[in-house]
């Protein structure tokens, strides 16, 4: 009886591993990619994918993707030299995405795959209407007015090693009071209704746009380049050869501009992740 347990949870041990779990942080974008990714290994691969989006932050994705509760999910190339692997912020794209590949790859068992072609760095944003009344064009214009406004951040940018602190230090920034800490989707609403003046969002957010807002220059450079991936466990890719070749079929496909297009269609159209995946891989990825 004992046996008969023992194999049976064995056999379920094994069946359990014959899917892929793809999943993604909690933001639009991440969601959307994830989609993407989750389809295009449907697509080309036998394999069942089960989808863990919205899943939390990037520590909470890593650390799912370590202790291999999913197998994939899109990560940031700068986000993971800084935040994970607390790398002081260089702007050089390639030696960032070697530095990650290699040691992601010797730390965590991990491989990045090639990336998907934008880039997604931190946005500071303002109203348009208060940069053209205040003649604001740079981060560096921002400290003329940071002592009369308002800030409000999110979460993990208020924590990360290539978020506030070192971006005030860096540029003199110092507001009217201590920056409100929210989740990252509400902080466009807030600046839109004026409850903060200043906002740090994503460079590809489709609601940049929308919400007439401007993304002022990052004039000293201090963010350094945030790549989109997908990283997989190594033991997924040995194991399942098709699914590295369904990866390397999305990489350098999205554009900075597609990714804000995409986005859009999402945050401000409201239109369905799954249908906005499927539509982008059969005109893109045919």
């Amino acid at each position: 009886m004992k046996r008969a347990l023992l194999l049976a949870l064995v056999l379920c041990g094994c069946a359990k591993r014959d899917r892929i779990i793809v999943g993604a942080k909690n933001f639009t974008e991440s969601d959307l990619l994830a989609e993407i990714v989750a389809q295009q290994i449907e697509r080309r691969t036998a394999l069942p994918v089960e989808r863990r989006l919205h899943l939390g932050g990037t520590f909470v994705c890593h650390q799912a993707i370590t202790a291999g509760d999913i197998d994939v999910y899109v990560e940031y190339t700068g986000t993971a030299f800084t935040a994970i692997l607390r790398q002081p912020p260089i702007a050089n794209p390639d030696s960032v995405y070697r530095f990650v590949a290699a040691a992601y790859a010797r730390d965590f068992k991990l491989q990045w795959t090639q990336p998907l072609g934008f880039n997604n760095t931190f946005a500071i944003l303002v109203r348009r209407i208060d940069a053209e009344r205040y003649g604001l064009r740079s981060i560096g214009d921002l400290a003329r007015v940071a002592p009369q406004w308002k800030a409000g951040f999110g979460y993990e940018f208020l924590e990360r090693a290539d978020g506030f602190t070192g971006l005030a230090k860096l540029y003199g920034l110092r507001f009217s009071q201590p920056p409100t800490a929210m989740d990252l989707g509400l902080t466009y609403r807030a600046l839109a209704e004026r409850r903060v003046d200043v906002i740090a969002g994503n460079s590809t957010d489709g609601q940049i746009a929308a919400l007439d807002l401007v993304a002022l220059v990052d004039d000293r450079g201090y963010f350094p380049p945030y790549q989109a991936a997908p990283v997989v466990r190594a033991a997924v890719l040995e194991r399942f050869p098709a699914v590295r070749a369904a990866l390397a079929e999305l990489g350098g496909k999205i554009s900075d501009a597609e990714m804000r297009r995409l986005n859009a269609l999402a945050d401000v159209e409201h239109k369905d992740i799954a249908e906005i995946a499927r539509a982008w891989l059969a005109e893109r990825v045919p």
